[in-house]
C-alpha cells in the first residue's frame, strides 16, 4: 500500500489545529468550529435561500367576491358546502333585522335617583307629589318654575333620567313619572348647637335623596283628550230631549 506523502508545512499546519482544538473545552461537539463546505451542509448551497423559502411564508392569494360566489355555487351544487354558508344574505338581513327590533326595546322602565344631598326628607317630598304620575316633559316645567332650592336639583336629574331611559328604548313622548319617592340618606351630620348659661345641645342636618322610574305612559295629547271627553260627558241637555235620570233634591212644593 502507498502512502500519500504530505509535506512539510501541511503536517505542521495539521499539528497546530489539532492542539487548538484538543485544548479548547467545548460543551458539545455541537459547538465546534467547521469550515469550509461541512459548516453550510444543512442549508445547501445557500442559507439566505434556505431561510426565505423556510421561514417567511408565502403572501396569501386573495381571491375577489366574484370567484368567491363562484365556489359557493359549485359547493352548493356538490352538496359539499357547510351549515354556516347555506344562509342567504335575505335572510341574514331579516335575522339583523329582528335582532335590532328585539335589542331596541331592553327595558320596560327605568329607575334613577339623585345623590344624598342636604335637605329635609320632608321638604323633599313636596316637589316628589308635585312631579308624580306627571309627563317627563311637564315634570321638567315644573321643577324650572319651581322656587324651591331644590328644584333645581331635580330638574337635572329628571333631564339625565330622560335620556338614560330614550337608550333603553322607552319612547320619550310617553315618558311619564310613574313612581318618586323620597328616602333619608345613610347617616346625619351632627354638630353642636351653643345654647346659654355654659349649656349646649346637639343640631341634626339631615340629608335625603329622591328616586323616580319612568315607564311609558299616556301622552299629554291623550290626557287632554280624554279630559275634554269626560267633561263633555258631564253636560246635560237643555230638556229638549227627555232623559232618564232621576230628579235630585227636589222642592217640596210647585214653583208656579
Amino acid at each position: 500500500m502507498v502512502m500519500p506523502r504530505f509535506t512539510r508545512e501541511a503536517l505542521s499546519t495539521a499539528v497546530v489545529l489539532g492542539r487548538l482544538v484538543s485544548s479548547r473545552q467545548h460543551a458539545s461537539t455541537s459547538r465546534l468550529l467547521l469550515t469550509g463546505s461541512r459548516r453550510h451542509a444543512s442549508f445547501g448551497a445557500n442559507p439566505f435561500e434556505w431561510f426565505r423559502s423556510t421561514l417567511n411564508p408565502s403572501l396569501r392569494q386573495q381571491r375577489s367576491s366574484r370567484e368567491i360566489d363562484t365556489a359557493k355555487r359549485t359547493e352548493a351544487q356538490d352538496d359539499s358546502q357547510s351549515i354556516f354558508d347555506t344562509v342567504t344574505p335575505e335572510a341574514e338581513k331579516a335575522q339583523q333585522a329582528d335582532s335590532k327590533a328585539v335589542g331596541a326595546r331592553r327595558s320596560d322602565h327605568h329607575k334613577y335617583s339623585t345623590a344624598n344631598f342636604k335637605i329635609s326628607h320632608r321638604k323633599l317630598n313636596k316637589l316628589g307629589r308635585q312631579i308624580s304620575g306627571k309627563p317627563i316633559d311637564s315634570a321638567i316645567l315644573q321643577m324650572t318654575f319651581s322656587e324651591k332650592r331644590a328644584s333645581k336639583r331635580i330638574r337635572n336629574m329628571l333631564v339625565i333620567a330622560k335620556s338614560h331611559a330614550a337608550l333603553k328604548g322607552i319612547d320619550p313622548r310617553k315618558m311619564v313619572v310613574s313612581e318618586a319617592w323620597v328616602t333619608k340618606g345613610p347617616r346625619s351630620h351632627k354638630r353642636m348647637e351653643i345654647k346659654g348659661r355654659c349649656k349646649y345641645g346637639i343640631r341634626v342636618h339631615p340629608d335625603s335623596r329622591m328616586s323616580v322610574i319612568l315607564k311609558e305612559g299616556k301622552a299629554r295629547a291623550q290626557l287632554l283628550e280624554e279630559e275634554r271627553a269626560r267633561k263633555l260627558k258631564r253636560i246635560v241637555s237643555a230638556g229638549l230631549v227627555r232623559e232618564d235620570k232621576p230628579l235630585r233634591n227636589p222642592g217640596s212644593m210647585w214653583t208656579w
